[in-house]
C-alpha cells in the first residue's frame, strides 16, 4: 500500500491585491479513495497527475484522470475530486490569483466547460511545479518573481494543449481568431522580408486552408494583403520622409527589389513612387 504523503510551501510574498500572485506550491501522495469536495475555492488551483488515477467534477463537467494530465479548479465553482481506489493518485499542484489571473487561464485555452487537458509523456509541468516548491522553500523575496514565471510556463504549454494542438479552426470565432493572428503577424512583420509560407508555419497551419479562410474573411489572398499593406506602409513613408530615396523606402517595407517595388505601386495607384511624391499634398 502506497504510503500517504503531503509537503507545501507558500510564496513568502504577501500581497492583498496584485495582478497576479502565485500562493502556494504543493506535492501529496494521496491514500486509496482520498476525496475533496464538493467544495469552494477563492483562488485558481492547477493540479498536475504525475502517478495513479482519479476523478475530477465541476459544476459543467466530469473527468477521468490518469498521469499527465492536468485540471484546473476555478473561483467560485463548486468542485470535488476524488483519487481511484485501486491506483490512488500523487499529483501536484499550484495556487494562484490576482486581477489579471483570469485573463492568463482564458488565454491558455481554459474555459469553465473545459477545465483539464492531456499534457504528454514530455511535459515539463511537473518540473516545473518542483522548482516553484522549491524556490518558495528558500524563502527569498526573489521567489514570486521566479514563481511568476513559472507559472507562464505552466500556462504557456496548457496553451501548446488546449488550443495550437487543437483540430484546424472550425465555427466562426475559430476562422475570425485565426484570420486576426495572420493580420497581426503580417501588419508586425511586413518591414521584414517575410514570406507566406513562412507566416503558416508561425501559425502551424496548412498554407491552403490558411489562404482559404483569409480570402473568404477579407477577400484579398495573403499574398495581396501583405503587398497592400506593404504599399500603404510605403505611401505614408513618401509623404513624411522626404529624406529617403525609392530603395530607402522599399527595403523599409520589406520589399528588397526596388522595380519590383514601383512596379506594384503603380498597379495600385495609377502612378510610380516619385510621382506619387511629388503629387502628394503638401509637397508643392
Amino acid at each position: 500500500m502506497l504510503q500517504e504523503t503531503y509537503s507545501a510551501a507558500a510564496n513568502p510574498e504577501v500581497f492583498e491585491t496584485s495582478d497576479l500572485h502565485v500562493l502556494f506550491a504543493g506535492e501529496s501522495q494521496t491514500s486509496a479513495d482520498h476525496r475533496l469536495g464538493p467544495k469552494v475555492y477563492d483562488y485558481f488551483l492547477l493540479h498536475f497527475v504525475e502517478q495513479g488515477r482519479g476523478s475530477f467534477q465541476t459544476e459543467f463537467a466530469y473527468y477521468s484522470l490518469n498521469a499527465g494530465d492536468c485540471f484546473l479548479i476555478q473561483p467560485d465553482q463548486l468542485v470535488s475530486y476524488a483519487s481511484d481506489k485501486l491506483e490512488p493518485w500523487r499529483y501536484r499542484w499550484i495556487a494562484f490569483a490576482g486581477d489579471k489571473a483570469t485573463e492568463l487561464v482564458q488565454r491558455a485555452g481554459f474555459t469553465p466547460q473545459l477545465a483539464a487537458f492531456s499534457s504528454g509523456s514530455a511535459s515539463a509541468i511537473p518540473e516545473i511545479l518542483e522548482s516553484v516548491l522549491q524556490v518558495f522553500r528558500t524563502r527569498k523575496p526573489s521567489s514570486h518573481l521566479a514563481s511568476l514565471g513559472y507559472l507562464h510556463l505552466i500556462m504557456a504549454e496548457a496553451e501548446e494543449r488546449l488550443v495550437r494542438e487543437s483540430a484546424l479552426p472550425t465555427g466562426e470565432s475559430g476562422v475570425q481568431r485565426t484570420v486576426k493572428q495572420m493580420i497581426h503577424y503580417m501588419s508586425s512583420q511586413y518591414a521584414h522580408p517575410i514570406s507566406i509560407e513562412q507566416m503558416c508555419s508561425s501559425l502551424g497551419y496548412n498554407r491552403a486552408y490558411l489562404s482559404r479562410i483569409f480570402k473568404r474573411t477579407t477577400g484579398l489572398t495573403p499574398v495581396t494583403y501583405l503587398l497592400k499593406l506593404r504599399i500603404d506602409k510605403s505611401r505614408q513613408l513618401l509623404r513624411e520622409r522626404p529624406e529617403l530615396s525609392i530603395e530607402q523606402i522599399s527595403a523599409s517595407v520589406g520589399l528588397t527589389d526596388a522595380l519590383y517595388f514601383s512596379r506594384q505601386f503603380r498597379r495600385f495607384h495609377g502612378e510610380s513612387p516619385s510621382e506619387y511624391r511629388r503629387n502628394a499634398p503638401g509637397q508643392n
